[in-house]
C-alpha cells in the first residue's frame, strides 16, 4: 500500500478532500518521526511501538576481500508488534484440549 492509497483511505473514511487527508497523513508522519528523533518511544496500543537504539561501533569484514573494515556507531529504528496487529496478521490456531 503506497501514502497515496492510504490518503484516499483517509479522505474516505474521515469524510475529507484528498488534500485535507494528505496534510493529516503529513502531520501525523511528521510527528513520528520528530518523535523518534528526539528519542521518544511511540506506542500505539495493539499496534505496536517504535523505538531507537543505539548500536555501538564495530569491526566488520569486507566479504570479497576478509579485509577488516571500521563499521561506525548508528541509531536503528525497531518496531515491535503488537498482540492485535500480531494476531490479524496470523491468527492463532485454535488448541483442542486432549481428552483423558
Amino acid at each position: 500500500m503506497t501514502k497515496a492509497e492510504i490518503v484516499g483511505k483517509i479522505a474516505e473514511g474521515a469524510e475529507l478532500t484528498k488534500v485535507q487527508a494528505e496534510k493529516v497523513a503529513t502531520i501525523f508522519l511528521d510527528s513520528i518521526v520528530e518523535a523518534l528523533k528526539d528519542g521518544d518511544k511511540i506506542s500505539f496500543v495493539g499496534f505496536g511501538t517504535f523505538t531507537v537504539s543505539e548500536k555501538a561501533a564495530r569491526i566488520g569484514r569486507n566479504p570479497q576481500t576478509g579485509a577488516e573494515i571500521k563499521i561506525p556507531a548508528k541509531k536503528a529504528v525497531k518496531f515491535k508488534v503488537g498482540k492485535t496487529l500480531q494476531e490479524a496478521v496470523q491468527p492463532q490456531k485454535k488448541k483442542i484440549a486432549k481428552k483423558k
